[in-house]
């Protein structure tokens, strides 16, 4: 319970903080990333480490992680399919040689159909995702954004304790 109650804070400070959409939308991105592929793999460091250093929502990333884990469990059998049939093309054969023996390659999991494939979905889903959440994040501020500020059920949950121990740690 306390993880949902969580999650919902951190959607409305996410969408009601000072960064731009874009920003919101970035971190969004990332998050899906580390949401959509298995945890433990080099790429998600960089990304990890993208989400640190990049100016874009932090709470964003968490958001994105948070929302895409699930997704990426439902579409483990998609992006085994779609990393089997990259791994078996037989036009793809030498480059995949070729990859797996240079000395940073082995650390991508590459040669893991699942791994594989989810990267590649990430890839192909991050730019439709970015413009649709900064859409949806630009029309959510213009049109319902003041009015959920004023609600009974946002104050009740932006002044529960895990929110301003969280308000006190932010920069």
């Amino acid at each position: 319970m306390f993880a949902i109650i969580k999650l919902i804070q951190s959607l409305f400070g996410a969408l009601h903080s000072e960064g731009t959409p874009g920003q919101l939308a970035a971190g969004i991105v990332l998050g899906s990333f580390l949401g959509l592929t298995p945890l433990l793999n080099l790429h998600n460091a960089v990304i990890l480490a993208a989400l640190i250093l990049l100016n874009v929502s932090f709470a964003g990333g968490m958001l994105g992680w948070a929302l895409f884990v699930p997704i990426g469990f439902l579409l483990d059998p998609l992006f085994d399919w779609i990393g089997h049939r990259l791994l078996l093309a037989e036009s793809l054969r030498g480059f995949w040689t070729s990859a797996y023996n240079t000395p940073i390659v082995p650390l991508t999991n590459f040669n893991n159909t699942v791994v594989l494939g989810s990267v590649v979905f990430a890839v192909v889903f991050a730019v439709p995702l970015f413009f649709a959440t900064r859409l949806g994040v630009v029309r959510y501020r213009a049109t319902i954004g003041a009015r959920v500020r004023q609600s009974r059920f946002y104050k009740g949950l932006m002044a529960s304790k895990a929110y301003n121990v969280y308000k006190m740690f932010r920069p």
